[in-house]
């Protein structure tokens, strides 16, 4: 029945004003005689605007994607890390669903040559609020918008359920409970940095304790602790911001993204000055964040003296548990994934996908954490030196403990959760 509302308010939109020109773009048609336009506000677009998000709701979206194209344009959603095409709407259609989205995120509707960010909060129908992140990119046939979906429930999962062992989310606890020191979280973009981020700020925010942000952008906005969003075009930047946070009394101070040196510095000296600084790097493993400091310039004894701990983590597609069944797990597969010398033992029997209507034909539902987090210990810092050898230094950091973002994969292979070829997908390759 919602098709069929979405189709009439299609429709409507279509001939509200008769034949429509498409949006400004660089390859615009002049037409004389065709004028007229498609509202922000007219019903059937605040229709087909509210079934979008609520549809994408209904299916896990990550993020809505709205391309505009010349005739016939795109709307597709990331479900599980992966886009799907979902509907395609006529372009002017989807100008003025963009229209209405801009709107909603009080954006300025009449300037559509520059990027602009917005954001919405709105309702789901079980009456959970979640939190929408707006980014608009003028391209040839119109305004490109994506909606980044923050759903507030995911952040309040047990580290468990967020696919942390019950050692590594020990281990993690005991780091990020520490009072001082630099705690870093490493992966490429949309690996979960931010969740474990936000999940772990929501559990230390206490009462006694003060917690403070700054953010490129600020994700989701938390009421445990305050938050501070960089603003370059007023020199407001990440190491600005940690400089003044560290005049706001903090006990935890958590940097969006250590990107340059300035930024590293600022976060050395939270810590030096005993505050506990939480932050990101975009950095292959855990033992590559070392190399990464020493890289931007920071001193390689200051490194020594401050990181407590690396959390590395990839986010991998879980199987649809309506549909698996089992499969063979090949040998040359399995060492592929994981080398003999780590001595995990090959199952004969793993799961395997299948498609049904729940996992939409795709065999997976959902994904989980695998992680690989290295803590500091005093033999680690010992080997914090300029021209710091990656190769040794990951094998002492093995030797004390640390298991590699491949075993804990293999071991969610083992587990039934997932795939040899899903995990080999989103690990970094072997060198």
């Amino acid at each position: 029945m919602e098709f069929y509302g979405v189709s009439r308010s299609l429709s409507g939109a279509r001939a509200a004003r008769g034949e429509l020109p498409g949006p400004p773009s660089f390859e615009q048609l002049v037409e004389l005689g065709r004028t007229g336009e498609v509202g922000a506000d007219d019903r059937h677009v605040v229709h087909i605007v509210d079934w979008l998000l609520q549809y994408a709701f209904e299916q896990r979206a990550s993020d809505i994607h709205l391309e505009p194209r010349r005739d016939t344009s795109k709307t597709r959603f990331r479900i599980d890390g992966v886009l799907h095409d979902v509907f395609d709407l006529p372009t002017p259609v989807m100008t003025a669903v963009i229209s209405r989205i801009k709107v909603l995120g009080r954006m300025d509707l009449g300037e559509r040559r520059r990027p602009q960010d917005g954001r919405i909060k709105t309702r789901v129908p079980g009456g959970r609020e979640v939190e929408m992140r707006l980014s608009t990119m003028p391209t040839a046939f119109g305004e490109k918008t994506v909606l980044r979906i923050f759903d507030p429930d995911t952040v309040l999962k047990p580290l468990e359920q967020l696919g942390f062992s019950t050692h590594e989310a020990s281990a993690w606890n005991e780091l990020t409970q520490r009072p001082h020191g630099i705690v870093l979280v490493t992966g490429p973009t949309g690996s979960g940095k931010t969740t474990t981020l936000y999940s772990t700020l929501r559990r230390l925010a206490t009462p006694q304790v003060n917690v403070c942000t700054v953010e490129d952008p600020i994700e989701m906005i938390a009421p445990e602790f305050n938050q501070m969003q960089v603003q370059p075009q007023i020199d407001l930047d990440f190491a600005a911001g940690v400089r003044t946070l560290l005049r706001q009394d903090p006990d935890i101070i958590m940097v969006g993204e250590i990107r340059d040196l300035e930024t590293a510095q600022m976060a050395v000296q939270a810590a030096l000055t005993g505050h506990l600084v939480l932050s990101t790097l975009h950095t292959n493993d855990a033992c590559s964040a070392v190399t990464r400091l020493l890289d931007l310039g920071v001193p390689h004894y200051l490194i020594a003296g401050t990181l407590n701990g690396v959390l590395a983590q990839r986010l991998v597609r879980t199987l649809c548990a309506h549909c698996k069944q089992p499969q063979a797990v090949a040998m040359e597969a399995w060492e592929h994934l994981v080398e003999p010398r780590f001595g995990l033992a090959r199952p004969m029997l793993a799961q395997g996908p299948k498609g049904c209507l729940e996992c939409r034909g795709t065999g997976f539902r959902g994904r989980v954490g695998i992680y690989e987090l290295m803590t500091i210990s005093p033999l680690l810092r010992t080997q914090i030196k300029p021209g710091l050898d990656l190769a040794v230094f990951a094998r002492s950091a093995v030797a004390e403990g640390m298991r590699p973002l491949r075993v804990s994969a293999a071991l969610k292979v083992a587990q039934g959760l997932t795939t040899v070829e899903e995990a080999l997908a989103v690990l970094p390759p072997v060198e």
